[in-house]
């Protein structure tokens, strides 16, 4: 497509990266008993669960639905069929949702609409694809809400991150630009969730789907990243306000994750007097970070604390691996 090979040029063209001072986040893993299929995680009390593959891929199956529904609201007016939603677990509803109005005349929004719609489409085969690799054992989606009012968590994300007033709200269907900051507040999160998941999947063949998966939402968070930054210095209409909304969001997430810096912006800054963006948020390696299952919960419940459900997940997600970590 014109606008991916568009995307590639500006990063071969790119000379140097910008340096980072994040630090690596290394999770540490313990194999289970030689042969099993189940890798094992440590909570902070000490005690010990098995990790199996399934629940792994159940796990990704959540954010898929979430990240699914999202932009299929967004770019169609419409969410996922009713063929793709049961399972095991208790199947919800979604709250909230709606068309985003990409016709305003102005050719970026007109681009933006044509990325929106592309992703609807990768998340919705996402999906389909995890449904089918798990077969009876993927779980039903979870209720989920993704609500662009007052009480909805994009309002209150965006109020927890500075990016909206106490009392203001953030509703990611407004416009092009709300779209584009609302899909930016899942985009990393889904890099960094498959990236950490990857060391628990034991099984090859579910291990190179995931990286094929992993690579997807890499790209996706590349098309939002690179549109926001486009947008936000823009030579002869720059948006400096989406700029600051993404730094601001990105520190959020760092609040609600632990101690360990994982997140970045999309501010430039200035290496060797020369100025040099931030698209893709990569360690000192060059390498992406990762995030425990635990962390990305913490992300889309909206809570530092452990809990099993909030935020975009008003009753929590289906499946094993339910509850975020106490940061």
């Amino acid at each position: 497509m014109t606008e991916s090979a568009q995307l590639l040029d500006a990063f071969d063209a790119r000379a140097e990266r910008r340096n980072l001072r994040r630090d690596f986040f290394k999770l540490a893993v313990g194999a289970a008993a030689a042969g099993a299929t189940a890798f094992t995680l440590t909570s902070k009390a000490g005690a010990q669960a098995a990790i199996t593959d399934t629940d792994i891929l159940n796990f990704a199956l959540n954010l898929e639905y979430l990240e699914a529904q999202f932009y299929a609201y967004a770019a169609n007016g419409a969410g996922l069929p009713a063929s793709q939603l049961t399972g095991t677990g208790n199947q919800g509803a979604v709250t909230g949702g709606a068309q985003v109005n990409f016709a305003t005349g102005n050719g970026d929004d007109a681009i933006i609409g044509q990325y929106a719609r592309e992703i609807a489409a990768d998340e919705a085969a996402h999906v389909a694809f995890l449904r089918t690799a798990l077969g009876s054992a993927a779980v039903a989606q979870p209720a989920i809400n993704i609500s662009g009012d007052a009480n909805g968590p994009f309002t209150a994300a965006a109020r927890a991150a500075g990016v909206v007033g106490a009392t203001e709200t953030f509703n990611p269907y407004a416009s092009p630009t709300a779209f584009l900051l609302g899909a930016y507040i899942f985009e990393d999160v889904g890099v960094t969730a498959y990236k950490g998941a990857s060391p628990l999947i034991s099984n090859k063949t579910f291990l190179q789907a995931a990286a094929g998966i992993l690579a997807v939402e890499a790209y996706h968070a590349a098309i939002v990243r690179t549109t926001l930054y486009g947008l936000g210095y823009d030579m002869n209409n720059p948006q400096p306000s989406l700029i600051t909304a993404a730094g601001r969001i990105s520190d959020a997430r760092d609040s609600l994750d632990g101690s360990t810096d994982l997140d970045q912006g999309i501010a430039q800054t200035t290496v060797n007097g020369q100025l040099v963006s931030n698209i893709v948020p990569l360690d000192n390696n060059g390498i992406a970070f990762s995030r425990t299952p635990q962390q990305v919960l913490n992300i889309v419940y909206l809570n530092n604390a452990a809990a099993t459900l909030g935020g975009f997940f008003p009753a929590g997600v289906n499946g094993t691996l339910r509850a975020s970590a106490a940061n």
